[in-house]
């Protein structure tokens, strides 16, 4: 899950102040262990706090960013996923429970997890009994059919997952929806609707991440009648326990009761609120006064208190605070097409050279930060070994004798130039890059740092010329998983098939047929124990190619309301709060 998911603020102008005092604030008074005692209250982490069955209220969200698109099809921000549950079902869902037991999938509009086929290739399922539109009108087989069928138009309908359609048309043989000829435009080879309450999936190769997909938003049903295709973002049809009833982009939502939707069909939501509200402003500090002051309840993006903030609410309010990990990776990642990184030499003296506690400090200590991160693999990825650390991150300190033993070896006793590419929208970015220039500076690597356009990413970083011709050494970046797997997290990062001319992902061009040949021997198992340990050993092969520079595994500080009832973090949702599951006390 690209970085793209979470809140985009740019930078104001005076980066460079920004930066220093961002710096300054984290070593002295921002960071986790700095708050003259005070910690986060965590009680709302891995564990459900103030429960409650009680109806009733309006649960109010603030935040400072849009969603990329309210339309399931095209939605790709974390932030969303979560949120889009209140409109939105899918076959399966996550289970509504804290931490660590909410990555179990569990049936939503189907009865159960599908019955599949002993080669592992066809998976069925039937849909449960009284599940509705808003209009009250039954959801079919034939609805869940064309809602992922839409996820074919990319032409009109750009922006989310795609999983699905490289899962079941490989050869890219089916034209989408709008295209198709069919008279029902359910044209789709690979999904088969034999009555309304059962449908059919036929995967041309095994994957045993195929349910976790089918969990995604991009798996909702659509009805053709009230598609309205590219629009459909400022106003879904719901499936969910609540409707739509304003949208003002970059300002403001309100949804109301889906009086056709029954608790008892649903497994998932708990649906307290009468009324869900939000409101979002361009101030993030701002933001955060209005949370610590009780207008609003939870932030919807997620993305930790700013440094005001959040020394405020740990010094006067902590037992409104909690501190979860996200499930991001924050990282610098050496492209190989740039000199002189095509040295594995050269980017292990980046690796070594690096003062691990200056970078996460710049992140925002052990708090706001994160843990140091010691390999590409995040603690919410089965398979993840947090303790393997074949750089030594965890001594927190630059291996001087090896950095410059390094550069020996890559050729450049004396050290070389390179550029560091940030992005210009994220301040805490730019202080993990000029962290990063200082201690490099110290063993002869002259790093220059250049900001770039945030809202142009894939255009810029993720386009390998681009990359090249501006000659972008190190790239500062951060991913978290679409689910939690190595192929949810890891694919588009270290696949050599997922090497892109835009849109790319994989920074570090890194192409290793070991690695590719691991990837589909650990798709094709079903069994994720199995998997994992594949996925195991893929992180090893990706951190001896020495590509990555990881900084932290992503911490947050975040606020709740005391009204807040039935709260907790799930780790199916990158440590956010499970929207569907919250009320209000009135």
């Amino acid at each position: 899950m690209t970085t793209s998911r979470q809140a985009k603020r740019r930078l104001a102008a005076g980066s460079a102040l920004v930066v220093a005092a961002l710096l300054t604030t984290t070593a002295c008074g921002g960071g986790g262990d700095d708050n003259k005692g005070s910690k986060p209250s965590n009680l709302a982490v891995n564990k459900v706090h103030n429960p409650s069955d009680k109806k009733g209220g309006t649960l109010k969200f603030i935040g400072t960013q849009d969603a990329d698109s309210w339309d399931p099809t095209r939605g790709y921000y974390g932030f969303m996923w979560d949120y889009a549950r209140y409109y939105s079902r899918q076959l399966l869902s996550y289970q509504p429970a804290p931490g660590k037991a909410s990555q179990e999938l569990v049936g939503d509009l189907a009865t159960s997890r599908a019955k599949i086929s002993d080669d592992g290739l066809t998976y069925t399922y039937t849909l449960r009994d009284g599940i509705t539109w808003e209009d009250g009108k039954p959801i079919t087989s034939q609805h869940v059919k064309y809602g992922i069928e839409r996820i074919w138009a990319q032409d009109v309908l750009s922006g989310g997952p795609v999983y699905l359609r490289d899962v079941l048309d490989p050869k890219g043989e089916y034209p989408g929806p709008y295209k198709d000829k069919s008279k029902d435009k359910l044209g789709l080879k690979a999904i088969e609707t034999p009555d309304e309450k059962t449908i059919v999936f036929h995967l041309p190769e095994r994957n045993g991440d195929f349910e976790e997909m089918l969990a995604m938003p991009a798996a909702s049903p659509a009805r053709p009648d009230k598609d309205t295709k590219s629009k459909y973002g400022l106003r879904p049809f719901s499936s969910g326990p609540y409707k739509w009833d304003s949208y003002e982009p970059n300002k403001s939502m309100v949804l109301s009761r889906n009086e056709h939707w029954k608790p008892e069909s649903d497994k998932i939501r708990k649906a307290l609120p009468d009324k869900i509200t939000l409101t979002l402003i361009t101030n993030a500090d701002e933001m955060d006064k209005r949370l610590i002051s009780g207008d609003y309840d939870v932030d919807i993006n997620a993305t930790g208190m700013g440094q005001e903030g959040r020394v405020t609410a740990l010094q006067k309010h902590s037992k409104n605070v909690d501190n979860p990990s996200t499930g991001f990776i924050r990282y610098a990642v050496m492209p190989q097409n740039v000199a002189p990184f095509e040295n594995i030499e050269c980017r292990k003296a980046v690796i070594y050279g690096a003062d691990k506690t200056s970078l996460q400090t710049a992140r925002g200590g052990p708090q706001a930060g994160g843990d140091i991160a010691t390999n590409m693999l995040p603690p919410v990825v089965k398979g993840s070994d947090p303790k393997y650390d074949p750089y030594g991150a965890l001594k927190g300190k630059p291996d001087v004798e090896k950095a410059k033993e390094a550069l020996k070896k890559c050729g450049k006793p004396n050290g070389f130039k390179t550029t560091i590419a940030v992005r210009n929208n994220k301040p805490v970015e730019v202080a993990t890059a000029v962290s990063l220039q200082a201690s490099l500076k110290k063993i002869g690597i002259d790093a220059q740092i250049d900001q770039y356009d945030g809202s142009q990413t894939s255009g810029i970083v993720g386009s390998p010329k681009v990359v090249k011709d501006k000659g972008y050494g190190i790239i500062i970046h951060g991913w978290g998983p679409d689910f939690p797997t190595g192929q949810g997290f890891s694919l588009p990062l270290v696949s050599g098939k997922y090497i892109l001319d835009s849109g790319n992902n994989n920074f570090s061009m890194l192409k290793d047929d070991k690695i590719d040949e691991l990837f589909v021997k650990a798709q094709q198992e079903l069994d994720q124990d199995k998997a994992a340990e594949i996925y195991g050993q893929i992180n090893k092969l990706v951190s001896e190619h020495a590509v990555y520079l990881p900084f932290v595994f992503e911490k947050n500080i975040i606020w709740r309301s005391s009204r807040l009832t039935n709260v907790y973090t799930a780790d199916a949702y990158n440590g956010r709060y499970d929207y569907a599951s919250l009320g209000v006390v009135k």
